[in-house]
């Protein structure tokens, strides 16, 4: 009975285990999209059928699992599939979120000059995030915004 029960064991611990590369514990984290052209599909291989096309460089993106060269991801509209984990980046980046135009601040508060308004839907660069405020950078132009008005900010 135990002779069975080893290798059955290790069967199911194959098959639940996390697969080979990359380790589930780094997750979930931000990446952004890379890449001018980014295909999501239904499952971690190019055999499985592209569900959403990205033509949006820098699109913040939540990473929620790894599997051999391919992440599932979860966009700011909370659409989920896998992306080839080589055409994201670690580097941070925000959308802005939330209706009506979003502030930015010459300094994180609501007392210092504003310097933009941004609309739903802006991608940038997302700098240090301190007291519910970020840093934020769209082309040349860079501020501080509210991080409950970027998706990418805070923990994933």
């Amino acid at each position: 009975m135990l002779r069975r029960a080893i290798p059955l064991a290790m069967g199911l611990a194959l098959i639940t285990g996390t697969p080979a590369g990359g380790k589930n514990d780094d997750v979930p984290y931000w990446a952004t999209i890379d890449v001018t052209v980014a295909n999501m599909r239904v499952g971690p291989s190019r055999e499985y059928r592209i569900d959403w096309v990205y033509k949006r460089k820098g699109l913040p993106v939540k990473v929620l699992r790894m599997r051999e060269g391919w992440r599932l991801v979860q966009d700011p509209d909370g659409d989920k599939g896998w992306i080839a984990a080589r055409m994201l980046s670690r580097e941070p980046g925000g959308m802005v979120i939330g209706k009506g135009l979003a502030e930015m601040h010459e300094s994180g508060s609501v007392g210092s000059p504003l310097m933009w308004k941004l609309e739903p839907g802006v991608v940038g660069t997302l700098g240090d995030c301190v007291a519910n405020w970020c840093e934020f950078s769209v082309g040349k132009r860079s501020g501080f915004v509210e991080a409950s008005r970027l998706w990418g900010a805070g923990e994933p």
